[in-house]
């Protein structure tokens, strides 16, 4: 395997105990020869394949054992937004070859009224994909909070028609930040007001809430579950004043947090990320399979 960059910040050893760990508890779940299943497609976010052909990231991603994939369908993504009707159907059937699917299509759309949104959501829908990941909205700090929430608020009920109109469920992802409209949860829920969570819902990232939420993250968790339809898994540290990306089990992502997903009742798709890795760089494409391996031993053991 490729060496990581030197600005990872956690230590090889630290990596190796850790994935060895979860390695051997993974494999001590396993009943008569069988891994034990649970009830949730598991996809992995495939930002770090976009230099691999379509049969390559199929192959990729079915020999690491995934119910399909996160695929970036955006701008500067795997698939251009202009190229969708082209190529996200060739993109379909080499996963299908492979048993796979599209669970999530990670989009550039948050507004009804861009040219390109009716496009692509009427392909993705063709195509039987449900859930599309939504555009950031950040704010304007120099203007009142409130009134950007209310007009997100209307923005959002729009596209609502429009996926209720096709028959897909847009998903918001709480990310933290200082000006992600999101990040704090609470005005996720103001703004998701007198919308169906299946015409647009919630794509709970349990990282950037613990970021974001510090201890209190299951009293927002509990706030917003009711609009929760997929989730998103990944692992941080904090380094000084800012969080770093981490291999899973080996940050400050509470395991307790699945306990709590599964009591109440969630069955939509759990997407894995690993961006504690240079996406950018093909040459580290070997790398990102060993990490992402590890990564859904760990996610496996505690689902």
């Amino acid at each position: 395997m490729l060496e990581r960059p030197s600005t990872v910040t956690w230590s090889r050893r630290s990596f190796l105990a850790s994935t060895s760990a979860a390695l051997l508890a993974a494999t001590a779940g396993r009943v008569t020869g069988q891994e034990t299943k649970t009830t949730n497609p598991i996809c992995v976010f495939t930002k770090p394949f976009d230099s691999l052909s379509y049969q390559q990231l199929a192959e990729q991603i079915a020999e690491l054992g995934f119910d399909g994939i996160e695929a970036p369908i955006r701008s500067g993504g795997y698939i251009e937004p202009e190229a969708v009707a082209d190529e996200l159907p060739k993109l379909m059937e080499a996963l299908k070859l492979r048993g796979l699917t599209i669970n999530v299509m990670t989009s550039s759309i948050n507004d009804a009224n861009d040219p390109l949104t009716e496009r692509v959501l009427k392909v993705a829908a063709d195509l039987g994909i449900r859930f599309y990941r939504m555009q950031y909205f950040k704010y304007n700090e120099s203007r009142p909070i409130a009134p950007q929430i209310v007009n997100w608020n209307s923005q959002m009920k729009e596209l609502a028609a429009l996926n209720r109109q096709l028959g897909v469920t847009g998903v918001y992802q709480n990310h933290a930040g200082r000006n992600y409209f999101g990040a704090g949860i609470w005005d996720l829920q103001s703004g998701l007001n007198d919308i169906e969570p299946t015409e647009i819902g919630v794509a709970y990232d349990i990282r950037h809430a613990a970021v974001e939420g510090g201890m209190s993250w299951p009293v927002a968790l509990q706030m917003i579950r009711p609009h929760v339809q997929v989730v998103y898994v990944k692992d941080f540290v904090w380094e000084g004043r800012k969080p770093g990306n981490v291999p899973l089990g080996a940050g400050s992502v509470d395991p307790k947090f699945f306990d709590m997903l599964k009591k109440s009742g969630f069955s939509g798709p759990i997407s894995l990320h690993e961006e504690y890795i240079d996406h950018r760089d093909p040459v580290l494409v070997p790398d990102h399979l060993q990490a992402i391996k590890h990564d859904f031993a760990t996610l496996k053991t505690w689902l």
